[in-house]
């Protein structure tokens, strides 16, 4: 009956959707399925709430939890083994898994955790527990019960069609199903905060595009390799990703030419969102994401974030304002973008770094300083010469 090995998928938040819950399971069926594209007869399908993945025997089960547990809407990953729904035929599957178990680790204490989903089975939950735990006891002669504290504590999950015995439940992302929340445009530094923001818009169904300003000969393309290379990383978790890439340069001399150096970093920032604004709407991207951290830098006050919202009407998120720097660098870790993040290699925000940047704006004073700059036409030639990347996983 086992003749590939079966993955039990758990979809989390994606259960309580109430009347949308179809919709939810159906493209999370796509995107699981999409992820196991590469490989020869797959199935996945839906069975009683769980998601159930059979892939041949030959593909190493540590390759398919990784890139199942990285789908969006995945809560988490068992491999398991099906039994008919026999208790007989339940407990001997129960302890032959225990046996594979026992031969590869050191373990001497195990509980059996039973659970009727389908309530039509003769026996309760807690028998079904007791049963195969008698079984497994009987069979595997070096085991003991502990049901306090057990090496191993094993899951017999009896459902309408059959039965699934399993041990691990390898934890996913969860969140919700990529595609299932709109599309929006980050503006995406070569630092850690922005990747994490746009990894956690995407974690809750949102398609991510990118923009990256760069101030080429100032920085490095090593620079905007960088970057390439973080939504590379991305990648793996969104699939592919355009970027559109904007020499940001002309703008920031013609700002410190003609205005106050302590503003340069602010109207800089107003011009970045203009331009992501453009290039959203054209794109029908329905809103901007941002990394800002509320206090984190000069740019990112209270004040400064007012002002800089100030020139777009489309919303913008950020989802990363009210973190602790610590807790950002975390996630970066978690989802492998910190290690490219920190590269020495400077972003466009880096040149021109006024000595002594304005905290706390009037927004009045930013608009007069403003003023004496072509702001369309310079906002129009830097969306018109956008370079457009599609950046795929690594």
């Amino acid at each position: 009956m086992n003749e590939k090995n079966i993955y039990i998928v758990r979809c989390g938040e994606v259960a309580l959707k109430g009347m949308n819950k179809p919709y939810f399971e159906r493209v999370l069926l796509e995107r699981v399925r999409g992820v196991l594209n590469s490989y020869d007869d797959t199935e996945s399908r839906w069975n009683d709430g769980l998601m159930i993945v059979k892939v041949p025997k030959d593909i190493e089960r540590e390759e398919i939890i990784r890139k199942i547990s990285k789908v969006f809407g995945v809560a988490s990953v068992s491999p398991a083994v099906e039994a008919p729904k026999d208790i007989e035929a339940i407990g001997e599957a129960t302890a032959s898994f225990m046996m594979d178990l026992i031969q590869k680790e050191d373990i001497k204490t195990f509980k059996v955790k039973g659970k009727r989903a389908d309530k039509t089975f003769p026996i309760q939950s807690p028998e079904i527990g007791r049963i195969v735990g008698a079984k497994v006891l009987k069979t595997c002669k070096v085991l003991s019960v502990d049901v306090y504290h057990p090496d191993c504590e094993l899951y017999v999950d009896v459902r309408r069609e059959c039965t699934y015995i399993f041990r691990d439940k390898i934890k996913g992302f969860g969140g919700l199903p990529l595609g299932t929340n709109g599309r929006g445009l980050v503006l995406m530094s070569g630092g850690i905060d922005s990747p994490v923001a746009a990894f956690m818009m995407a974690k809750r169904g949102m398609r991510i595009e990118a923009v990256h300003f760069h101030s080429y000969p100032y920085t490095s393309p090593r620079a905007q390799q960088k970057v390439e290379d973080l939504c590379a990383a991305l990648a793996g978790y969104m699939g592919t990703i355009r970027m559109y890439v904007i020499n940001l340069l002309p703008i920031q001399e013609e700002i410190v030419k003609n205005c106050p150096e302590d503003e340069t970093t602010l109207l800089v920032r107003r011009f970045m969102m203009r331009i992501a604004e453009g290039i959203a709407v054209r794109n029908k991207d329905m809103m901007l994401i941002t990394g800002e951290d509320l206090g984190q830098v000069a740019s990112q006050t209270a004040e400064a974030l007012v002002v800089t919202d100030s020139v777009v009407k489309m919303p913008v998120m950020r989802p990363l304002i009210a973190m602790d720097k610590v807790d950002i660098m975390d996630k970066a870790k978690e989802i492998g973008t910190y290690d490219i993040s920190i590269q020495p290699y400077e972003d466009c925000c880096t040149v021109f770094l006024p000595k002594h940047p304005v905290t706390k704006p009037k927004l009045s004073k930013i608009e007069q300083s403003e003023s004496v700059l072509d702001v369309e036409s310079l906002v129009e030639d830097a969306v018109a010469s956008a370079e457009v990347i599609d950046i795929t996983p690594r």
